[in-house]
């Protein structure tokens, strides 16, 4: 029987070429501060952390988390790790309870959740590896052949270069489409129509055949989107997300009960508990946590189920191989989103830059492996001379 002998956490930081930042990018809760300058930089990701869980054996599981990596990788180091090291893997569900019940005092929420969810999501690939399956074979198998993904990629720019982006995603196959709002509040009627005209120039190209998601990112407010929401109806979108910051949940709700476009959200929760929140006080109609901001892959199965049982549809947010892996085992999760591999913009890219095996788009899909244990990802040596890694 295999054992958990070691946990390597090491923050990748990013030092290779960037796309240089651009105004009316996307909307973000940064916008609502009177500081100039690029608002998105907070929320851009150059950083990541990537979580080894090694065996007595030699096997090794890998995780990773995305947003504050330093400070997660203190938090493994300091605090998780020594609670996890000797378990057996496959006790993952006693694994994940120790470590969210002796942090409970600082780590419910933010920094320690996304700790735990790194830990978890090395934990469940170690598992595939040590079953020599894939975790979607795992948690329930596949439920779906392929898996619709949406083309996440189409940030605020001017109407002729999203038009051509959207042309060109469309020449791919892609059937479902997310754009971002370049203008709020702070842009008064002016940027209302702004944001009106894109919107109706991406229509103008994908059709109402096709899906059309909007993402505020947290930068409107709610006398805002109450504004916005009557011009969007026409536009037939099958989301509005994050409409105000993620701390209003009364705000959510107050959108969402109005009834004509539904309202997304969950990316920036944090736990079972605060998932099953937003879906019993019908705060969302689409529910979007990231498995490794939620408490990772045990944590995600059970919120799942909590949204299938509520008819509440979960579209993971990001994309990447701990969510297809969901995505894939959930009749619940229609369809994935997807940031094609692109240079260095916000962050989403540097999955690719930092793992071989990410399942890449075909026509609009993406497929998993039967064949592959684990999550079918592997850490990368391609591009090591762009990155400075703090072990």
């Amino acid at each position: 029987m295999s054992h958990i002998a070691s946990i390597r956490a090491r923050v990748w930081n990013w030092t290779g070429p960037t796309v240089p930042p651009q105004g009316h990018f996307c909307t973000n809760a940064s916008d609502a501060l009177r500081e100039t300058g690029d608002a998105m930089s907070s929320f851009r990701f150059h950083q990541w952390l990537t979580c080894e869980v090694e065996t007595d054996d030699g096997i090794v599981g890998i995780g990773n988390a995305a947003l504050a990596p330093q400070a997660v990788k203190t938090a493994i180091d300091a605090y998780l790790a020594p609670l996890v090291i000797g378990a057996d893997p496959f006790d993952y569900a006693y694994i994940w309870e120790k470590m969210y019940r002796r942090s409970h005092a600082w780590g419910r929420k933010g920094i320690g959740m996304i700790a735990i969810s790194a830990i978890d999501i090395a934990v469940w690939d170690l598992m595939g590896k040590l079953a020599g399956k894939p975790v979607f074979k795992l948690l329930g198998g596949r439920t779906k052949e392929k898996i619709p993904v949406y083309y996440s990629k189409l940030y605020a720019d001017s109407i002729e270069n999203m038009q051509k982006e959207a042309e060109t995603a469309l020449r791919d196959g892609y059937t479902a489409f997310k754009s971002r709002f370049g203008f709020g509040p702070k842009d008064g009627m002016a940027g209302m129509r702004e944001n009106l005209k894109r919107v109706e120039a991406a229509r103008e190209v994908i059709g109402y055949d096709n899906d059309l998601m909007l993402d505020c990112y947290m930068g409107w407010n709610l006398d805002y989107a109450k504004r916005m929401l009557p011009k969007l109806e026409p536009f037939e979108l099958r989301w509005l997300e994050e409409p105000v910051i993620a701390d209003d949940v009364a705000g959510y709700i107050e959108l969402n009960a109005t009834g004509g476009t539904p309202i997304s959200g969950g990316e920036h929760e944090f736990s079972i508990i605060g998932c099953k929140d937003l879906i019993e006080q019908k705060a969302v109609s689409v529910l979007q946590y990231d498995t490794n901001r939620v408490g990772g892959i045990t944590a995600a199965q059970k919120i799942n189920a909590i949204a299938e049982a509520h008819q509440i549809p979960v579209i993971p947010h990001a994309g990447q191989a701990h969510n297809y892996h969901l995505s894939m085992a959930n009749t619940n999760c229609p369809l994935s989103e997807y940031f094609p591999v692109f240079d260095v913009e916000v962050g989403n890219e540097l999955f690719y830059y930092i793992f071989d095996g990410e399942a890449q788009a075909v026509d609009g899909c993406i497929q998993l492996d039967d064949g592959l244990p684990g999550l079918g990802i592997s850490i990368s040596d391609k591009h090591l001379k762009h990155f400075n890694i703090h072990e």
